[in-house]
């Protein structure tokens, strides 16, 4: 009999589903003697032993499904090491309840914090093999995970919808799109959708390059101006700050996000109409692309064959458009950033794309 665990954990997006269903589909087409366990709500699932019994049959039919049949949940890997309000050991709580199972290996879906615990879970003795789910693509060690051409889709999308409204009123738009720490999705949706201004972490900005591009395209006849702003970009004087102190002024900071504080700089040095529209969550939801539902699966059936050769500790990647397995040490705590220098970058430049920084 092969046991498998399997859980998604962080947060959701599309072709999670897609992903398992390769999985399953990939290990029951070699074998009948099957078992699949599924852990309800992420890691929280494997620490509190909430799992379901499942078939094949339940992975039937979700290739399209945005979302996670097992549900998800933010399970912090600085906390990981500390016990739960109870006193529960929740390392020690997820190796029982592996062990308790019987189990032969787990299948984790996730992105940056849950590849930490993963692996954590891997020098801990359990075997692991993991898929690469995040919409902001920053897992190191892949070209491409699951989830960012979806993203990407949805946020251009918004972006070609706001053109027309802002052609119409001659309107700065600014668009905020997903993206803490890694600004992929801004710039892949921004040069997809046309964008003005692009304004990623990776690129601190400075706020009169910004205004001097607005007032530029006016001077040109071209009365509207679309800045597309990933939730983590900086500026030049805030990226000087040490870590601690920009932490603290962002927990005073009096703006709900960053394009709030844009806005109300742009209409006090240019005087313009400022517009914001910020897509949040419908980033994360929805049907997976075809583009994604592919990947997904090409990762899932790549994963069902290192469980069927008990080939554990390894991320499923892409590179150069072919599946690899990664070891999970090499992947683990380490975020893929976008390059200033990248040629995408330099491209994107090429045809009078501003970044705010000259």
């Amino acid at each position: 009999m092969l046991r498998i665990g399997m859980l998604t954990s962080g947060g959701d997006c599309q072709a999670l589903n897609a992903a398992m269903r390769g999985v399953v589909k990939g290990v029951c087409t070699k074998r009948s003697d099957v078992e699949i366990y599924g852990f309800e709500d992420g890691y929280k699932g494997l620490i509190y032993g909430n799992f379901r019994m499942l078939t094949a049959k339940d992975f039937s039919g979700i290739l399209t499904r945005g979302g996670t049949i097992l549900g998800t949940s933010r399970q912090p890997f600085k906390q990981m090491r500390i016990p739960d309000k109870d006193g529960l050991d929740k390392v020690a709580a997820m190796k029982h309840t592996y062990h308790k199972l019987s189990l032969d290996c787990l299948v984790i879906l996730g992105g940056n914090g849950t590849h930490k615990t993963a692996n954590l879970l891997r020098e801990e003795g359990l075997n692991v093999v993991t898929l690469p789910k995040t919409i902001d693509n920053d897992l190191w060690g892949t070209d491409m995970t699951f989830g960012f051409q979806s993203a990407v889709d949805i946020a251009t999308d918004t972006i070609d919808r706001i053109h027309t409204t802002a052609t119409s009123h001659s309107r700065v738009f600014i668009i905020e799109v997903m993206g803490h720490k890694v600004g992929h999705v801004t710039l892949h949706a921004g040069i997809a959708g046309g964008a003005d201004v692009i304004l990623l972490p990776e690129i601190p900005y400075d706020i009169n390059v910004i205004t001097d591009v607005i007032q530029k395209r006016a001077v040109e006849g071209k009365p509207f101006t679309i800045i597309a702003v990933a939730e983590g970009a900086i500026s030049k004087e805030d990226a000087k700050l040490k870590k601690k102190a920009y932490k603290e002024k962002l927990a005073k900071r009096k703006y709900p996000s960053i394009a709030y504080e844009l806005a109300e700089q742009i209409r006090k040095k240019t005087e313009k109409e400022v517009r914001i529209t910020v897509p949040g969550h419908t980033q994360r939801g929805g049907s997976p692309c075809a583009y994604d539902r592919v990947i997904a699966t090409r990762v899932g059936a790549a994963a069902a064959e290192l469980i069927l050769n008990q080939e554990y500790g390894y991320m499923i990647g892409l590179k150069n458009d072919q599946t690899m397995k990664i070891p999970l040490q090499e992947v683990a705590g380490k975020l893929k950033m976008v390059d200033p220098e990248a040629g995408i970058i330099k491209e994107a430049r090429m045809i009078g794309i501003s970044f705010g920084d000259k």
